[in-house]
C-alpha cells in the first residue's frame, strides 16, 4: 500500500505535499521546487541551527539534492557515483551504499566538472545514470542492483551528469556529449526491467528524431518534412550534438514530458551553417510513444554555447483571465521564456539579466516570417566577424545568464526564484576538425564581468508574465545552487563563497545565512521527519563555475575561461564534500 500512495503522489503535478518524501531532486516532476511546508517561516528562520551533517568522502563539485522517502535518506556524490542510503531514525547510521566501478578515463571526457545531479525514486526504486551513461535501478530497501543497462558509449565522447525522471511506468534520461561531437539523444526504459522503449534524437531524420512532419508544430505550424536535415550542411548532424544534459519535466494530464536541447556542435559557427535543428530547442514528448507534440528553438545557429537545457517549470496561472498551463524556462542566452505548454504558443520572452546584449529582443509579433527568433545584434555574433577573430564585450558568457542550477516557483507569490549568472565574456572560433572521441569544441574564450561592475551574481525574483525583475539581490559570485522556495514564505539558495542563504518570498530581504564548509553548487531541499521540519543542502565547489577549485586548475584561459573568471573564489573557499542538515531549535 506505501508503494501505490507514493507511486500516486508521483504522478501527480505541483507542488510536493506529503513532507516524509523527497522523491525527485526537482522536488516535484512539475520543477517547481516549492515544498508546502511551513514550520520554517520568515518569522522563525533566523533560528536555524545546524542539525547533523555528513561527509561524502568525495572533493568534487557536489550538485543535485538528496532524497528522503519515510526514514531513509538518499545521498549521492560526483564520479565515481556513490550512492548511500541513511537511516534519518539512527542519527544518519549508514544502511548500505552502492559503489559502482567506472573506468577513470570517463573523467577525462567529462565536460565541466565530475558532477552528477542526482537520483529519483519511485516505486521501491532509486535510478541513477553514472557518468559512463549506465543507467542504474536500485532495490530502495538494500541497495542492490535490480538492472543496468548502457545509455552511450564513453569512447565517442557519450557521457552524463543529469538526473533521471520516473515518468508512469518508465525512466527518461538523457546525454551528454555536445563538446566531443556525439549526436545526443533522449531514451525511455522500462522501470522494472530496463528495456528500452523509445528514443530520440535531437538531430537528423525524422523516423529517428520521433517527429511528424505534418503534427509536430513549432510555434503553431508544423515543422514540415526533414526539418533538421535541411538545416545542416551536409551530414554535419551526424556530428551534431543538441543533448539534453539538464532537466525533466512532466505533465501527466497532457501525457507530455518537457526538456531542453544542447549547443550544436562545433562552437564555430562558420563550420556549420543554418539553423542546426534541433539543437537549442524547447521539446514536448508523448511520455508513451517519444513522439514530439511540439518544438520551440530559441538559438537558431548558436554562436555562443547557450545551451538549452535549463529546467521546464510547469504552471497553471491566469493570462488575460484565462487559466492556462504554462511553462517557464531561463535560458542561458538571458531570455526569460513563458509558453502555453499545451500547444507552445510563446507568450513572453524578456532578458532577465540586464547585461545581456547579444539579441536586441525576441520577435514577438505573431505577424511576422520572424516570430519567435531572437534579433541578434551582429557586433556580438561570433559569426559575422568569422574565424580566428575574437568579438568582444558578448553578454552574457557562454555559461549562460543562468546555468542548469534551477529556478523554484512559489505559487503563493506567483513569482519564480532565479540564481544568475551576470558575466559576459569574449570570444574566439577557430576551424576544428572532427575525431571521434577528442574534444569538437572550436573555440576559445574568456569571462569576465559586464563593464562597471566587478559582481558576477544576482538572485531574483521574476513575474514571468509582465516579463519583468520584481526584485534583485547583488552576489559577488555567479549564483550556482538550485532555489528551494516554501509555504512558510521562505526561499532558500546558496552562494559559491558557501553561503546557506534564506530570504522572504515576497520583499528579498536577508533572513538567515551561514557558512559551510564548502561553495555551493547544489540544490536546497527541504523534508519533514518525526514532526520537524529540516533543510538541507549539499556543499562541495565545483561545476563549470568552481573547476578551478575543484580540479586544481590555475591556467585562467583552462575551464573555458572559467579558471580566470572565477580566480577571486579562492579567497573564500575550498575543495569539499559535505551535506549540512539545519533545523529549528527543539522546543
Amino acid at each position: 500500500m506505501r508503494r501505490m500512495v507514493l507511486a500516486a503522489l508521483l504522478l501527480g503535478l505541483g507542488p510536493a505535499s506529503a513532507g516524509e518524501t523527497v522523491a525527485l531532486p526537482t522536488v516535484d516532476n512539475a520543477n517547481t521546487r516549492y515544498s508546502a511546508l511551513d514550520q520554517i517561516t520568515s518569522d522563525n528562520v533566523g533560528r536555524l541551527t545546524v542539525a547533523w551533517t555528513y561527509s561524502t568522502g568525495v572533493l568534487r563539485g557536489h550538485e543535485g539534492a538528496p532524497l528522503v522517502v519515510g526514514h531513509i535518506m538518499y545521498v549521492h556524490t560526483p564520479f565515481p557515483n556513490t550512492v548511500t542510503a541513511l537511516d534519518l531514525d539512527q542519527n544518519g547510521k549508514i544502511l548500505w551504499r552502492y559503489a559502482p566501478r567506472q573506468e577513470a578515463g570517463v573523467v577525462a571526457v567529462m565536460c565541466c566538472d565530475t558532477v552528477h545531479r542526482g537520483l529519483a525514486y519511485q516505486d521501491g526504486r532509486v535510478f541513477l545514470q553514472l557518468a559512463d551513461t549506465t543507467v542504474v535501478a536500485l532495490d530502495a530497501e538494500t541497495g542492490r542492483v535490480l538492472w543496468s543497462v548502457r545509455n552511450g558509449d564513453p569512447a565517442k565522447g557519450e557521457t552524463n551528469t543529469a538526473a533521471v525522471l520516473p515518468v508512469r511506468d518508465r525512466v527518461i534520461v538523457g546525454l551528454s556529449g555536445g563538446e566531443y561531437g556525439a549526436r545526443c539523444h533522449v531514451t525511455a526504459y522500462d522501470q522494472a526491467t530496463g528495456r528500452r522503449l523509445w528514443r530520440a534524437y535531437a538531430t537528423g531524420p525524422d523516423a529517428e528524431m520521433l517527429v511528424d512532419p505534418d503534427k509536430t508544430t513549432e510555434l503553431g505550424r508544423p515543422i514540415g518534412r526533414d526539418s533538421s536535415l535541411k538545416s545542416w550542411d551536409g551530414e554535419q548532424w551526424k556530428t551534431g550534438g543538441g543533448c539534453a544534459w539538464g532537466w525533466f519535466s512532466y505533465d501527466p494530464d497532457l501525457n507530455l514530458v518537457y526538456y531542453g536541447t544542447g549547443n550544436p556542435s562545433t562552437w564555430n559557427p562558420a563550420q556549420r551553417p543554418g539553423d542546426n535543428r534541433w539543437a537549442m530547442a524547447i521539446v514536448a514528448r508523448d511520455a508513451d510513444t517519444g513522439v514530439a507534440k511540439w518544438v520551440y528553438q530559441m538559438t537558431p545557429h548558436d554562436q555562443w554555447d547557450y545551451d538549452g537545457v535549463n529546467e521546464m517549470i510547469l504552471t497553471e496561472q491566469a493570462v488575460d483571465g484565462r487559466k492556462r498551463r504554462l511553462l517557464t524556462h531561463f535560458d542561458r542566452n538571458g531570455f526569460g521564456y513563458t509558453l502555453d505548454r499545451e500547444t507552445g504558443e510563446l507568450l513572453v520572452a524578456e532578458k532577465f539579466d540586464p547585461s545581456v546584449n547579444w539579441a536586441k529582443r525576441i520577435e514577438l509579433d505573431r505577424a511576422s516570417p520572424a516570430y519567435g527568433r531572437p534579433v541578434v545584434d551582429e557586433r556580438y555574433a561570433p559569426g559575422v566577424t568569422g574565424e580566428d577573430e575574437t568579438v568582444t564585450g558578448i553578454c552574457p558568457g557562454a555559461l549562460g545568464a543562468k546555468n542548469q542550477q534551477p529556478a523554484a516557483y512559489s505559487p503563493r507569490t506567483g513569482l519564480f526564484y532565479v540564481p544568475t549568472n551576470h558575466m559576459c565574456m569574449d570570444y574566439e572560433p577557430f576551424h576544428v576538425t572532427y575525431t571521434r572521441g577528442q574534444p569538437y569544441v572550436g573555440a576559445t574564450l574568456t569571462l569576465h564581468p559586464p563593464p562597471g561592475t566587478d559582481r558576477t551574481g544576482a538572485f531574483i525574483a521574476w513575474d514571468n508574465l509582465a516579463g519583468r525583475i520584481r526584485w534583485s539581490i547583488p552576489e559577488p559570485f555567479s549564483v550556482w545552487s538550485g532555489a528551494l522556495a516554501t509555504a512558510g514564505g521562505v526561499v532558500f539558495y546558496g552562494t559559491l563563497e558557501g553561503y546557506l542563504k534564506a530570504v522572504d518570498a515576497e520583499t528579498g530581504r536577508e533572513l538567515y545565512r551561514f557558512k559551510t564548509p564548502s561553495g555551493i553548487v547544489g540544490n536546497v531541499t527541504t523534508y519533514r521527519h518525526r514532526g520537524r521540519q529540516y533543510v538541507a543542502v549539499l556543499s562541495g565547489i565545483g561545476g563549470w563555475a568552481g573547476i578551478g577549485l575543484a580540479a586544481g586548475l590555475t591556467d585562467s584561459a583552462e575551464g573555458s575561461g572559467a579558471v580566470g573568471g572565477y580566480a577571486a573564489l579562492s579567497h573564500y573557499t575550498a575543495a569539499g564534500g559535505q551535506l549540512t542538515v539545519f533545523g529549528l531549535p527543539e522546543p
